[in-house]
């Protein structure tokens, strides 16, 4: 038996009162401010868990899993059991209680099972919550298609709620949303509202196989799930929308804020070394930095052989907790494209500079491209190693056509009056 006061838990750790509903928040370690447990993300095990409560007040009984039982009891209580067939972490953990209006659908997958969609909002927030729904159906359906992926539960619900400390959290078959990521009507809500709540539904169902179904060993490994969904998320929105312009968004976030988090003391790899707090983990660095470096192996292996390594990925791993290596070596092993210098992207700090110059020959033809590269000291490291980065170039002539490259040795392209493309990996 242990007692806890959810009102009292004003750092929303655990479990905790948002209005008049309970909620919880268990990532990184908030599992530990509801009971004694291994709260760490590699002790995995099956939940199943019974709740107990005043009907009247609390008329929803949420958790992970698949609802298996319900019953009514004495004095106005009722109870619900929830089963998850899947091991996960306890930071997966989820409980929610109260009053809601409920938004129903499905979906059908791939193979034909039947899953029930369920949003949960404030009462009220009805006719705020269909884009939402939309956009998790959407995501459902593209990551089938694009990486071969099927919802594995026969439910799957979101809570939106206004007292939240993260954007939204991927608790198995029961997310939980702050609900400005939810709610969203075309007389008050942006286009920006709209995108943003695609995204991060995106992002919180795809971590269903890149964070739950494959989990992290250790907290330094947080970018093993969060750099990878949100490489996943880039795409969605990228096959959904204008890949041109999301590309631009993802590069200006990058510019405009992770170098500079890169510049500062506070510089850190997207694989961290060491840690004071487990949630100042959660930085550009770790998400949109290592976001691009799965771009970077993506580019660098190819659409095919990357959904090639993702399957070997998830036949390795699937209901474990891996590390960042365990990936790497996934792609590198089912692409046959040597990684090992590629891996210090996640041991290395810092935003590398590349430095440029060209000179064309017009008597024998020959262009010439030297590039280098420099990583500035950062805090945490003084010495800095050079970085295996996949460099994209094209060529053209006067009339801007494009024909097939011709390489005349390494690192030199003959243009003989014709443009050449290549891709040159330093």
């Amino acid at each position: 038996m242990n007692e806890i006061s959810p009102a009292a838990n004003t750092a929303l750790e655990g479990l905790y009162k948002s209005g008049d509903a309970l909620c919880t928040q268990c990532e990184a370690e908030g599992f530990r401010h509801i009971t004694w447990y291994l709260d760490r993300p590699d002790v995995l095990a099956r939940f199943t868990t019974k709740i107990i409560a005043d009907k009247t007040q609390y008329p929803f009984l949420l958790s992970n899993g698949n609802r298996v039982a319900q019953g009514e009891l004495e004095n106005g209580r009722h109870w619900v059991q929830w089963q998850d067939p899947f091991p996960k972490p306890c930071y997966l953990f989820a409980l929610v209680a109260g009053d809601f209006d409920v938004l129903r659908d499905t979906f059908t997958t791939r193979s034909g099972r039947e899953v029930a969609l369920e949003l949960y909002v404030d009462r009220g927030n009805l006719d705020r919550a269909p884009w939402a729904m939309t956009s998790l159906k959407n995501s459902m359906k593209w990551d089938e298609e694009r990486f071969g992926l099927e919802y594995d539960l026969d439910i799957y619900m979101i809570v939106a709620v206004d007292f939240f400390n993260m954007g939204a959290m991927e608790n198995k078959g029961l997310n939980i949303f702050n609900s400005k990521y939810v709610l969203a009507r075309t007389d008050t809500a942006t286009d920006k509202d709209y995108l943003d709540i695609e995204r991060v539904i995106g992002h919180e169902y795809f971590h269903n196989w890149t964070g739950n179904r494959v989990t992290c060993r250790d907290w330094f490994q947080l970018s093993l799930k969060e750099g990878l969904t949100v490489f996943r998320d880039q795409e969605f929105s990228s096959d959904l929308g204008s890949r041109a312009v999301n590309r631009i968004s993802n590069v200006r976030t990058m510019r405009g804020l992770q170098f500079a988090e890169d510049a500062s003391p506070m510089a850190h790899p997207i694989r961290p070394d060491m840690v004071i707090e487990m949630n100042n983990f959660y930085t550009l660095t770790v998400y949109e930095k290592g976001a691009e470096v799965i771009r970077m192996i993506h580019t660098l292996l190819g659409e095919a052989n990357f959904q090639k390594g993702m399957q070997l990925y998830f036949e390795r791993h699937d209901g474990s907790a891996a590390t960042c290596d365990d990936f790497v070596q996934a792609m590198e092993d089912a692409s046959n494209v040597d990684l090992s210098h590629f891996r210090r992207w996640y041991s290395q700090s810092g935003t590398p500079i590349l430095t440029v110059r060209d000179d064309y020959n017009p008597s024998t033809e020959q262009y010439t491209l030297t590039i280098s590269q420099r990583t500035p000291a950062t805090p945490d490291q003084a010495e800095k190693q050079p970085l295996h980065i996949p460099f994209a170039l094209e060529l053209y002539d006067n009339e801007e056509s494009d024909p097939a490259t011709k390489k005349a040795a390494p690192g030199e392209f003959r243009t003989q009056r014709h443009p050449s493309r290549a891709d040159v990996c330093l």
